[in-house]
């Protein structure tokens, strides 16, 4: 299996419940969309938040929209060794066991008691896009990504979606290590068994 793949790197964001942009921004507040994502439905957020971790901060994080059941905050191991935080590379979602964090916003803060993660690098990919690649939900692939820097990424999670449009997912730290500057296409290899 071979097949031409549009590569994104998400920098550090947030996903917030309504509970919780209640308290950031204020009762009954809405997100203001600034684009949309590749992700049918998604989209970058005006509103930014601060991670606060004892001593240690980061200013200026993005909320992505829209609401969640359950606010997760995702990050590169970078971002996690700046706040001095061990925290899990997992799926996103599976916040079970995770840690949690002070996030501050204009109109109050969260003490997030937990959801914070690094996410694993994951390949989206609608229902349709999935048959056709003979892939299925959960099924780990390899990807290539070209240039100076060539690199294949292993252990990459197939998540599979009706909503969902082709993309693999990176997260800054592995972008850079990629060379990754600009909009970037890499190679789907390799299928692998399921990952359970």
């Amino acid at each position: 299996m071979q097949k031409k793949v549009l590569i994104e790197v998400s920098a550090k964001h947030v996903h917030a419940s309504r509970k919780d942009i209640d308290k950031l921004f204020g009762k009954g507040y809405k997100l203001k969309p600034v684009h949309e994502l590749t992700q049918h439905g998604q989209f970058a957020a005006e509103e930014k938040v601060t991670l606060v971790n004892g001593e240690h901060m980061i200013e200026n994080v993005r909320i992505l929209g829209p609401e969640r059941g359950e606010t997760q905050v995702e990050l590169a191991l970078t971002d996690a060794v700046h706040l001095k935080m061990d925290v899990p590379f997992v799926e996103s979602g599976h916040l079970e066991g995770t840690p949690g964090i002070t996030i501050n916003g204009p109109k109050g803060t969260v003490e997030l008691k937990r959801g914070v993660i690094i996410p694993l690098r994951h390949l989206h990919c609608s229902d349709k896009e999935a048959e056709k690649l003979g892939l299925k939900d959960q099924d780990i692939v390899s990807v290539r990504i070209p240039g100076e820097r060539t690199l294949v990424f292993e252990n990459v999670i197939v998540r599979v979606n009706p909503k969902f449009s082709l993309s693999v997912h990176l997260d800054t730290d592995e972008g850079n290590a990629a060379g990754i500057k600009e909009k970037t296409y890499g190679e789907l290899l390799l299928k692998k068994k399921a990952k359970n």
